[in-house]
């Protein structure tokens, strides 16, 4: 199935907004919870299927949401249609953490991408979700992704969300060691795989975790500088106890208050 061709414009800097423009009869889908805002003339449904497959029987919808939960994605994937017959209307898409929004041209990257499992935002109808399972045990058990990333299929556009600042390389056969948790997408053409990180002291004691992701070949990888992972353990470490004080906090009388608090 052709993709439907949408128009957008991104909105803000670090916590950004992809705003879509939709002609009369067009459709994007996103996960589910991602909407902002959307003017009249924007109707949206809940679907197991990514309507990829025009004639896709039930079944087919069971096993594709079935796969979506073993990624820990939402069961159903959402529908915004224009339905006005008047002109043009407007949906707005966010993730819920801070950093960028990647718009990416699926046409231009050969029509396939795969990246980790929450980093899909929305995607013009008529784009193929669906899971890839990793085939290295070692990237299975010790890679942040685990077995499972998502693969996206089609010829329109597919937007991502990453964490903190994104950026972009280009592969020409060079090998690229990157922290398990900071890999977004790359494209067809880059071999995934996980290594350990050094030596043992290295391991236990550089701070960088016991593996890294290795990416090789030729392609497009997008990386981000802040996984959404790194920053909850920040907040969570630094969230005041229950039932305790979070004055001073950070501060050398805060360490020590804690201290005598036990």
């Amino acid at each position: 199935m052709q993709c439907h061709e949408v128009d957008y414009k991104i909105i803000g800097d670090d916590l950004q907004m992809v705003e879509i423009e939709l002609d009369p009869g067009e459709t994007i889908i996103a996960e589910a919870g991602a909407m902002n805002y959307m003017e009249d003339g924007i109707e949206f449904e809940a679907h197991m299927g990514d309507g990829s497959a025009a004639n896709e029987g039930m079944l087919n919808k069971i096993f594709s949401a079935g796969k979506r939960m073993l990624s820990g994605e939402s069961l159903f994937i959402t529908h915004f249609t224009n339905r006005s017959a008047s002109g043009k209307s407007h949906v707005t898409f966010a993730a819920p953490y801070p950093g960028k929004i990647v718009p990416i041209d699926m046409k231009k990257i050969r029509g396939e991408l795969l990246c980790q499992k929450d980093a899909f935002l929305c995607a013009a109808l008529g784009t193929r979700l669906d899971i890839a399972f990793n085939q290295r045990l070692g990237a299975g058990l010790f890679g942040g992704e685990g077995f499972i990333l998502e693969r996206l299929q089609g010829d329109g556009m597919a937007f991502l969300h990453a964490g903190g600042t994104v950026v972009e390389r280009e592969l020409h056969g060079e090998t690229l060691r990157v922290d398990t948790g900071c890999l977004v997408a790359f494209t067809r053409g880059i071999k995934y795989d996980i290594q350990r990180a050094g030596n043992l002291k290295s391991m236990v004691f550089g701070g960088e975790g016991l593996f890294l992701a290795t990416l090789h070949g030729y392609g497009r990888v997008w990386l981000q500088s802040l996984p959404f992972s790194r920053l909850a353990d920040r907040v969570i470490a630094h969230a005041p106890r229950v039932g305790g004080s979070s004055k001073g906090e950070g501060s050398i009388l805060g360490g020590i208050s804690q201290i005598f608090e036990k």
